[in-house]
């Protein structure tokens, strides 16, 4: 028997996307924070940030805790890092 997973894409505009850096590389974001509805997502869903058409970040939901999610996009991030 096997077993069925369903995950959730939340995609957001860049342009007024609220994050914080968690980890950089070259001046982008390759781990960031923001604000969630636990109810609604969970570990395991995907985020996607556009700037337009052009996708800047997209990763997946690592962890969630007290309304904030840790999302990773360790290889093709475009997102700015915030300033620390």
């Amino acid at each position: 028997m096997s077993e069925v997973a369903f995950c959730q894409t939340m995609s957001f505009n860049a342009d007024n996307f609220e994050y914080e850096t968690v980890n950089h590389e070259n001046g982008n974001a390759t781990m960031i924070t923001f604000q969630v509805d636990e109810k609604l997502y969970s570990p395991g869903d995907v985020v996607v940030v556009l700037d337009g058409k052009e996708i800047v970040f997209h990763g997946v939901l690592g962890k969630i805790e007290n309304g904030v999610a840790y999302a990773y996009d360790p290889k093709d991030s475009l997102l700015p890092a915030t300033v620390q």
